[in-house]
């Protein structure tokens, strides 16, 4: 009978126990976040030919400078809705030719925005914590394109008419340098140590190196047909190169400055931007309104995503989780769902997790119980025996 009661007993935790397992895991689908990567989860109307954006460092807000209207957009990236508009001075963008993601950029300690107006000769400064122009900086003939070190000290600009790049002290907002590169400089990225900033010359198919501290061109790289932007790596060892001409990227190799891959994209790429981990890269295609991704471990095209029309700037979240695109034909934003892991791993519910604990804990106190049981038995056996 003592042994009946025991083997009762074991079933019963046992089924017990399938049974707050089975109420944990049908809680845990009601917390996945299944989100389809690379696919549009947000439009969002902004001024007219938007064309640049930058993520600010918290991946609060994303800026979006709209060419036609001359003006910048401030988007939530909470709402992903239009939080304020700040108006610049003359056009914030490149021409449709040349316009592309390098236009604006946001300084490393989020607390001012530089904005590259091409339709005359300035930079405009916005302040970040208020949203209103602070100060106009004269660069040149054509800005279309500006990058920030990453100490925020300095301000590198692409004058594509003037074919120079002037180097702005952004604690004093004046022009301390300017540099000579190829013709018509469309893009700027700077590498991630500061070292080196890297000019992308779409009138002369080229890609120039100017080194930081001395502010002269160190290098000059061959590169596909009108370059138009580009980007670097975290990690500093590429840098990535949009080819407008014939619809390629060239990765370029910044140990030795040579051109170690090229990839086939969609019909015009201008925008590009790599993820923070360093394992994709974004490249708008202006001319069939798709962005291409490329796996940065093998330089394919691992998938493309459907934006609006004329897809040009790109700009990532800080987190990776989501892609900001600019449409200039139709006035919008697309928001894509990034390559990212962490958003759809499981996430548990507390309530989920209360049952696996009383699961454990039941499983433990039936197996405590079926121990005493069973020496129980042993003992009184062991007792009949000597008897």
């Amino acid at each position: 009978m003592k042994h009946g009661t025991t083997k009762t007993l074991r079933v019963g935790c046992i089924l017990l126990a399938i049974f707050f397992l089975f109420c944990a895991f049908a809680l845990l689908p009601q917390q996945v976040q299944a989100v389809n990567a690379n696919t549009v989860t947000a439009t969002v109307t902004v001024g007219s030919g938007p064309s640049g954006v930058a993520v600010t460092p918290n991946g609060a807000y994303a800026y979006v400078a709209n060419y036609a209207s001359g003006s910048v957009s401030v988007l939530s990236t909470a709402t992903n809705t239009v939080t304020a508009t700040v108006t610049v001075v003359s056009k914030p963008t490149g021409s449709i030719c040349t316009c592309l993601s390098g236009d604006l950029a946001v300084t490393p300690n989020g607390g001012y925005a530089y904005v590259a107006n091409s339709g005359g000769t300035t930079v405009s400064v916005i302040d970040i914590s208020t949203n209103t122009l602070t100060a106009t900086v004269t660069v040149g003939s054509e800005p279309v394109a500006v990058a920030v070190t990453p100490d925020g000290a300095y301000a590198y600009v692409a004058n594509y008419e003037s074919g120079s790049v002037p180097v702005i002290n952004t604690a004093t907002n004046t022009v301390t340098a300017t540099v000579p590169v190829g013709s018509e400089p469309d893009g700027v990225a700077i590498m991630p140590n500061g070292a080196y900033a890297y000019v992308a010359n779409l009138g002369s198919n080229s890609v120039s190196v100017i080194s930081t501290a001395t502010n002269t061109v160190t290098a000059t790289v061959p590169v596909g047909a009108y370059p138009a932007g580009e980007a670097v790596t975290p990690n500093g060892a590429y840098a990535y190169v949009t080819n407008s001409g014939n619809n390629s990227v060239s990765v370029i190799s910044t140990a030795t400055n040579t051109v170690t891959a090229t990839v086939p994209v969609g019909s015009l790429p201008i925008g590009v931007a790599v993820t923070p981990d360093g394992a994709y890269v974004y490249v708008t295609n202006y001319g069939n309104n798709r962005v291409s991704v490329i796996s940065t471990a093998t330089n394919t095209v691992t998938a493309t995503a459907p934006v609006g029309s004329e897809p040009t700037g790109v700009g990532v979240t800080p987190n990776g989780a989501y892609t900001y695109v600019t449409n200039y034909g139709n006035d919008s934003v697309s928001v894509i769902s990034a390559t990212s892991p962490s958003s759809t791993i499981p996430e548990f519910s507390t309530a989920s997790l209360i049952l696996v604990v009383v699961c454990v804990l039941a499983v433990t106190i039936c197996a405590v119980a079926s121990a005493h049981k069973k020496s129980t038995r042993t003992n009184s056996n062991s007792k009949q025996t000597k008897i």
